[in-house]
């Protein structure tokens, strides 16, 4: 068993190596932090720790470093979620509130996670299985070139462009949306799909091998937006924290590259006291991420749910990170709750 002050021990040893990354030792415990007892107390605490297999000692003779265990055990119990600062929340607020559609807000979303934490962020697109067809849109470029516009209700945007093989008038494109409007509006993405091929055009024969170019283009988007995806930023970040991976930080970089992966573990992450969910080092092997810790916090966009987090070293500030992704997470509810 651990005492309270063993645990207030392995807190300021996490605080004090993830700020320096220089092993920590009973000397600079006592010099640097108020605990009232002797170098030789603090030890006898950092034994017990050893002990358990909260911190470890990288070198002979060096001080101490938290494991997987001791990272797992001061998130679990010593973390304290610092509130954002007045800048970080405005800062927020700014640059997400002038995004112009889901896919604008994700970018935003995670290029600002990043920032703030300085390491990998990551965001799932919202789930569609439960999305419907908002509303179809197909805009003239030019006589020969349309955009096909798909908008799902959980503010999800697919374009596509067409190019015809024969030019289309304004008349007929216009008919051509109304009669596929009515046809998918208000489907899921699978009934959509379903309803697009048993759809039959009543208009010439002649116009046929158009109508069915876009209507194929209009169920690939469909399909398009049934498949779950991430945006990433930060991917840089890895390269600054590169030593603290024991090898190359290239296994890294390919397991965050397939995202199947990072999707099913993002699946199985359970949500903490906090709101936030946090995987670390060891508890990532079977996903390639043996080093690594990731945290995310689940968000909604009209009762579609989706993950958001971040990904780096497992010697990383976990109290700044959590705080930072559980209040993106939330603005990022609020902003799309009202889309």
């Amino acid at each position: 068993m651990v005492s309270d002050r063993g645990l207030d021990v392995l807190r300021v040893i996490v605080q004090d190596y993830v700020a320096s990354r220089e092993p920590v030792g009973s000397k600079s415990i006592v010099d640097r932090h108020a605990f009232g007892v002797s170098a030789a107390t603090i030890r006898n605490d950092m034994a017990l720790l050893e002990e358990e297999d909260l911190i470890a000692a990288p070198h002979t003779s060096s001080g101490r470093i938290p494991t997987d265990k001791g990272y797992r055990v001061f998130v679990d119990h010593l973390a304290d979620l610092r509130p954002l600062t007045p800048a970080q929340r405005q800062a927020i607020e700014t640059f997400l509130g002038h995004a112009a559609d889901l896919d604008e807000v994700l970018v935003r979303s995670v290029r600002l996670l990043s920032q703030l934490t300085h390491q990998v962020a990551l965001v799932q697109y919202p789930s569609v299985s439960r999305a419907k067809v908002r509303h179809i849109e197909f805009v003239p470029l030019t006589e020969t070139r349309i955009l096909s516009v798909l908008i799902t209700d959980s503010g999800g945007v697919e374009q596509r462009v067409i190019d015809l093989p024969r030019a289309l008038d304004e008349q007929t494109l216009l008919e051509v949306r109304a009669r596929l409007n009515v046809a998918v509006v208000g489907l899921g993405m699978a009934e959509a799909r379903a309803a697009l091929a048993a759809s039959v055009w009543p208009g010439a024969p002649m116009l046929q091998p158009l109508i069915d170019l876009i209507t194929s283009t209009l169920a690939d988007q469909i399909g398009a937006n049934r498949q779950d995806k991430l945006v990433m930023a930060g991917a840089a970040n890895l390269v600054r924290t590169e030593e603290d991976f024991s090898g190359s930080i290239y296994p890294v970089l390919e397991a965050i590259e397939e995202q199947v992966v990072l999707l099913r573990l993002f699946g199985e992450m359970e949500t903490d006291q906090h709101g936030v969910s946090v995987s670390i080092g060891r508890e990532n092997a079977a996903f390639g991420l043996p080093e690594a810790s990731v945290l995310t916090s689940g968000y909604s966009a009209n009762g579609n749910l989706a993950r958001l987090g971040v990904l780096g070293p497992t010697r990383m500030d976990y109290s700044n990170n959590m705080a930072a992704v559980r209040a993106v997470a939330r603005y990022l509810s609020r902003l799309l709750g009202e889309t």
